[in-house]
């Protein structure tokens, strides 16, 4: 049996490892990634101490990695399911200086080049069945003034569940597109209502859900891209009020604010929705950001 001593001297010794690694990013010339290699290493070096991390159990953690990486093609990004399955790109969001509750994921399906479609055009591009959609939307400035010439891009999933990249029945660029604001701020699109779907679930992360005894589902939704020179770039989603993953979504994207209100009515025994809804912009640096699938 080892003694306090013992103990003690490896504690000292683990420690040593730490610092010696953190000292050596002193020479790092850009201190923003000075800070978060130290950050990672102390938590990183925390962790395998706390949970006794075997060099067995390691290599299966480097081996799952790796297969994150051999997963990730120009229509899948797995890297980027991973980080928001275990809630790192939503946490992310929240630690914006300029966070209030109205911004969201850019998640893995967003292409760059959705083709521009005329205000109030629809964005259904190939045979979609399901309940039709109207969109109005509304880009304003914090004092509540409309913002013209906004670019905003939409994307979502077909009622199946799928995206247009996952689906080889749905036509290049299905329920996708991107919209002009108007001189007043406003745009609009005709599509089909959302479904919830699974994450996809063929990769290791798939694998890490599973053992995780988690359900791979998110709620359904639309997803808005904003984006004007002069302007932050607003990346939202809003979801369908009454979807049954809303308090259990995957990824954790869902904050009571991006909840909208997809409202019912009825013509001839058809049901069709409309959601109307106002998204704020606030002044700052324009970026966009970087495609995660091609």
């Amino acid at each position: 049996m080892l003694d306090s001593t013992t103990l003690d001297r490896e504690a000292d010794e683990a420690g040593m490892i730490t610092e010696a690694v953190v000292a050596s990013f002193s020479q790092t010339g850009d201190a923003r990634l000075r800070e978060v290699c130290e950050a990672l290493t102390r938590h990183l070096h925390a962790a395998v101490r706390e949970t006794g991390l075997t060099r067995e159990e390691l290599d299966t953690g480097i081996a799952f990695i790796n297969a994150v990486g051999q997963a990730t093609t120009s229509t899948h990004n797995e890297a980027i399911l991973l980080a928001d399955v275990f809630g790192l790109t939503t946490l992310a969001c929240h630690n914006d200086e300029a966070w209030e509750g109205d911004e969201a994921l850019l998640g893995p399906f967003w292409r760059m080049h959705s083709p521009l479609t005329p205000n109030g055009g629809s964005i259904i591009r190939s045979a979609t069945p399901g309940r039709p959609l109207e969109v109005a939307g509304h880009i304003v400035d914090r004092a509540g003034q409309g913002i013209a010439g906004v670019e905003v891009d939409v994307w979502q999933a077909s009622p199946c569940g799928l995206y247009e990249n996952q689906d080889d029945t749905q036509s290049e660029m299905n329920l996708r597109g991107k919209f002009i604001t108007d001189a007043d701020g406003r745009f609009g699109f005709e599509t089909v209502m959302p479904a919830g779907y699974p994450v996809p679930t063929h990769g290791p992360v798939g694998g890490l859900l599973a053992h995780q005894q988690r359900h791979p589902f998110r709620p359904a939704h639309i997803h808005f891209l904003a984006w004007k020179d002069g302007y932050r770039t607003l990346i939202t989603q809003i979801f369908v009020q009454d979807d049954e993953h809303l308090t259990s979504d995957v990824v954790f994207g869902v904050s009571d604010k991006l909840v909208g209100t997809y409202a019912r009515s009825d013509t001839d025994g058809e049901a069709a929705y409309r959601l109307e809804r106002t998204f704020t912009m606030r002044e700052g640096e324009t970026h966009l950001p970087h495609p995660p699938i091609a």
